[in-house]
């Protein structure tokens, strides 16, 4: 869904990663990708479908040989979300994955040998209308161009993405997207600049190898941030040494702070002091624990004193402003109830999710009237 974002987005032209779009006027989708061992189909299912309740609209798979691909065969038919297979070297990988419903190759075409096999990758992805992910990364750039630059650059970067890109243009292929990672932000955020001056092809975008998941996250955000402000990216990566659903949540949590993107409850919340009238800091973690489920966007502000409280608790869907001896709750903007600290989670849980309940029906009814 979007929102009212004052960023202009850069034009690209839009692809279909399985039934997602890429680029255009799509929203920005989020990805990421599994780290379990491919031919372990049980565990990377249930991975994948945990990724996809934390609302990644697109989900990577590492195949590093022909006998995942045959286990990628077996996942695909058991998930729901597109899936893009991870593939270096071995054009025959790509081939089989294609026959087995891949919804996108992340494949470098520079890097699978002689012309006719990238000929027939390329092939195989135009008569099954498969797109291509270029994927250039700083820490494996061809040995040339690190010979070239001495060290890897935001321009060295550059360079090797338009290699892979001219492969495909001149085999009349425009069914692709790219991204030029780094692990340092600088390298990264002025690469994606300097491409997205050259060509017309949605990007994806990521900090990548950025880190755990506190550093990584604010890594990610710094960096992303910076881009999707110039209205640079079609749909991005968090990188984290962490669960993967966790990439996802960061994602989302980016996306929203740029309002490029809506989805669940958006807390507004103080980071508390001694005026704090109930325990703010667990009162917001319980709820951000117990409300993942929720996806209907819902602005709710939890205030812990009299101070700013009620300004901020007016301006959201629904809103706590704490007080002495109950706290006062605002609903639309509008003073609604008094709750008692004893059972404050409880009560708040039960009216966000009745109100998240309302909001829906009232825009399924105005989609309907439409």
């Amino acid at each position: 869904m979007h929102c009212d974002s004052p960023i202009v987005r850069r034009k690209t032209r839009q692809i279909m990663v399985g039934n997602v779009p890429v680029g255009g006027d799509a929203p920005i989708s989020v990805q990421s990708m599994t780290n379990t061992e491919t031919c372990d189909v049980a565990a990377t299912v249930d991975q994948i479908q945990r990724i996809q309740a934390a609302g990644a609209d697109i989900v990577r798979v590492s195949v590093p040989s022909l006998e995942a691909a045959d286990a990628f065969g077996e996942i695909k038919k058991q998930v729901t979300v597109p899936l893009v297979a991870d593939i270096h070297f071995d054009y025959r990988i790509a081939l089989k994955v294609a026959d087995l419903g891949v919804d996108c190759l992340r494949i470098n075409p520079g890097n699978i040998g002689r012309e006719k096999r990238i000929q027939a990758v390329v092939d195989k992805a135009r008569d099954l209308n498969i797109p291509i992910r270029i994927g250039v990364n700083a820490g494996s750039l061809e040995k040339d161009l690190q010979k070239k630059y001495g060290e890897p650059t935001p321009q060295a970067l550059v360079e090797s993405a338009l290699r892979h890109v001219n492969i495909l243009h001149e085999l009349n292929f425009e069914n692709f997207k790219v991204s030029v990672k780094a692990s340092d932000v600088f390298m990264a955020v002025e690469a994606y600049r300097l491409l997205s001056k050259e060509i017309d092809q949605p990007l994806h975008l990521g900090i990548t190898e950025a880190g755990g998941l506190r550093a990584g996250t604010v890594k990610s955000s710094v960096g992303l941030g910076m881009l999707l402000m110039d209205g640079i990216g079609d749909t991005l990566r968090v990188s984290l040494a962490a669960d993967p659903v966790e990439e996802v949540k960061v994602g989302w949590d980016i996306l929203k702070s740029l309002k490029l993107r809506t989805k669940g409850v958006n807390f507004i919340a103080c980071p508390s002091c001694s005026r704090q009238n109930f325990d703010v800091i667990k009162t917001v973690n319980d709820l951000e624990n117990r409300l993942e489920d929720i996806t209907t966007p819902l602005d709710v502000a939890i205030i812990g004193c009299v101070v700013n409280g009620p300004g901020e608790a007016k301006e959201a869907d629904l809103g706590l402003a704490g007080g002495t001896p109950r706290n006062l709750v605002y609903k639309d903007g509008e003073p609604n109830s008094k709750l008692e600290n004893a059972n404050l989670v409880d009560d708040l849980e039960a009216m966000i999710r009745k109100k998240a309940a309302e909001k829906e029906a009232l825009e399924e009814n105005l989609i309907a009237k439409a």
